[in-house]
């Protein structure tokens, strides 16, 4: 890897494809990088934070992926992380695959090997043909190769990973690229911001109407959200159609608090009931995907029509005929329907059965919570966690895992807006600590990660990156000893392939990499410890030791696990 030098009159103040780069992603906005430098982009890190700006070094590139997606989410702007060549942009890919599928707008910029050799494949240092790997996982893929084509490419990165459905852009820089000098009167000409990189999309007046007219003609209609109503931020538009309307509502897991958990419309917890007997159901940025059944069988029961808000007109149609499109933004598609809705009758007698079938569910799961058991489970557990969180609503929760994951999405209320993340439409367990990372930077305030024990194992020396940024994240360690349960017998050849080494001592961990730690086996135990830990504001590991018996296989979706029938009765 060489420096290259462009032909510059002798006297001319230069530039160069470092300071391009970083002047571009300034003049956009972005203060916060994500990242694991080496060969051949480090210098980015340390010439970034001399800057004033901060680089937050990750000890492996899919979690600094993870946390410039989350930091997208929050924040709608790209998240941008930036690795190394090869391996490196492999590790990111699998972020950026999942901020695309997820629809987080990020960036992640990589540095390359040379074309030419390359494309001859004469064995550079880490080739590989990065440009045309990340293609089909993301919104688009640009290769940079000319230093007074870095403004016009971070500006098509910004506009392609805001604009419509947002997702992943992929910039490669090859490694000459960086050093590669221009004037710097030129270089700044070559930068510029976008102008409405993300355009409202208006819906259709005669979608509206049709909409409205199917709405007003329900007898039991419901509102489903999605965390694309949730990402959108026009949470006031979005409470005021609920209540403007009396429909009952009930979100998907990361549009929780979107409208609060304990509105009086909340379905939540009367859900089965709300999804088989509605009869005209809105979705907000929500798809009807594997997370939905794909708004077929017995989940959904009764035959129903169904309102879409998306901005992406051929997510319409995907599983089931949708009755009544409106492709637009959300903002502009919920104020258009609140419009055209004025002096609707309330479906008040649906909406009082939900409240009934809402309120003697959460009675049910109130005796759950507060039954004791000689050792913990997931519901005395988690309600003890619940209590505690109740009253610090500001907290962003992150939660990962399977049982951890689905019982704490049952469990845990959610009161404001964007304060939880999750594994979201991929399920994808490690997405713990950068996520964690990401909304601690980003929002500036407490976390608290709620992690099974294997799925904190993914992601977990990155408890090494929290704590050397002091962020002030408690992560909660569901601790049964294996992956879904602990108690599986083990054959007599080898320790079984789904249990972990019964004496792993979280707590000890954190300790080990600069944080505090404490062991706790009662809920009573399990919150006070939480509640010192959000109150110190130090990164804290509690090991909670859960009931290896707990679990159940697969979570709440057992029905895609496949198990062999071979020998069977």
């Amino acid at each position: 890897m060489t420096n290259a030098t462009a032909v510059v009159p002798e006297g001319v103040e230069l530039t160069d494809g470092f300071h391009l780069l970083m002047d571009a992603l300034e003049m956009n906005g972005i203060t916060n990088i994500y990242g694991l430098l080496g060969i051949p982009v480090t210098e980015i890190g340390r010439m970034w934070q001399a800057r004033g700006n901060k680089f937050y070094s990750f000890r492996n590139e899919q979690n600094a992926g993870y946390a410039a997606s989350v930091a997208g989410y929050l924040t709608k702007k790209p998240g941008v992380c930036v690795t190394v060549s090869a391996p490196g942009f492999l590790n990111g890919l699998t972020a950026l695959a999942n901020a695309t599928t997820n629809c987080f707008p990020m960036i992640l910029i990589s540095g390359s090997s040379e074309r030419e050799i390359v494309d001859l494949q004469q064995g550079d240092y880490e080739e590989m043909d990065q440009l045309n790997i990340a293609r089909p996982h993301c919104k688009a893929s640009f290769r940079i190769n000319r230093p007074e084509d870095i403004g016009v490419a971070v500006v098509r990165a910004v506009r392609t990973a805001l604009s419509g459905r947002p997702g992943g852009v992929y910039l490669d820089i090859p490694a000459r690229l960086f050093s590669t000098v221009m004037s710097a009167e030129e270089g700044k000409k070559s930068l510029w911001v976008p102008v409405d990189p993300a355009p409202a999309q208006i819906p259709a007046p005669s979608a509206v109407q049709r909409a409205a007219e199917l709405i007003k003609n329900a007898k039991k209609p419901l509102i489903l959200l999605g965390k694309g109503a949730a990402y959108a931020q026009c949470d006031a538009d979005i409470k005021a159609l609920v209540e403007e309307t009396g429909i009952p509502f009930t979100p998907m897991s990361m549009a929780k608090g979107l409208v609060s958990d304990t509105h009086p419309q909340c379905g939540a917890a009367a859900r089965s009931m709300v999804l088989q007997e509605s009869d005209v159901v809105v979705l907000i940025g929500a798809r009807l995907n594997w997370l939905l059944s794909h708004g077929k069988g017995k989940t959904w029961g009764n035959p129903k029509k169904f309102v879409q808000i998306d901005i992406q007109a051929n997510e319409i149609d995907s599983n089931v005929q949708i009755h009544a499109p409106l492709v637009g933004d959300v903002q502009s598609c919920v104020n258009a329907l609140r419009d055209a809705l004025k002096g609707m009758n309330k479906p008040t007698e649906w909406m009082n059965a939900v409240a009934e079938r809402a309120a003697g569910s959460r009675a049910k799961l109130a005796t759950k919570l507060s039954t004791a058991t000689p050792v913990m489970n997931y519901h005395n557990s988690l309600g003890a966690i619940r209590d505690v969180l109740k009253n610090y609503p500001d907290i962003t929760l992150v939660n990962e895992g399977a049982n951890a994951l689905d019982n704490a999405r049952m469990v845990i209320d959610q009161y404001l807006p964007r304060k939880r993340v999750d594994t979201g439409t991929w399920g994808v367990m490690g997405i713990g600590m950068g996520s964690a990372a990401a909304a601690a930077v980003e929002t500036g305030k407490p976390v608290v990660a709620i992690c099974g024990d294997s799925a904190f194992g993914f992601s977990a020396m990155e408890y090494e990156t929290l704590t050397r940024y002091n962020l002030p994240v408690t992560v909660i360690v569901m601790n049964n000893g294996g992956i879904y349960r602990g108690d599986e017998a083990s054959p007599e050849h080898q320790f079984s392939c789904m249990l972990f080494n019964p004496n792993t001592r979280y707590d000890q961990l954190s300790i080990a990499l600069g944080g505090e730690g404490v062991r706790v086996n009662t809920p009573e135990e399990l919150a006070k410890a939480l509640e010192d830990s959000i109150k110190s504001g130090k990164t804290t590991i509690i090991d909670a030791i859960i009931d290896p018996a707990a679990g159940v296989e697969s979570g709440r979706i057992g029905n895609l696990n496949i198990v062999s029938t071979i020998g069977k009765k």
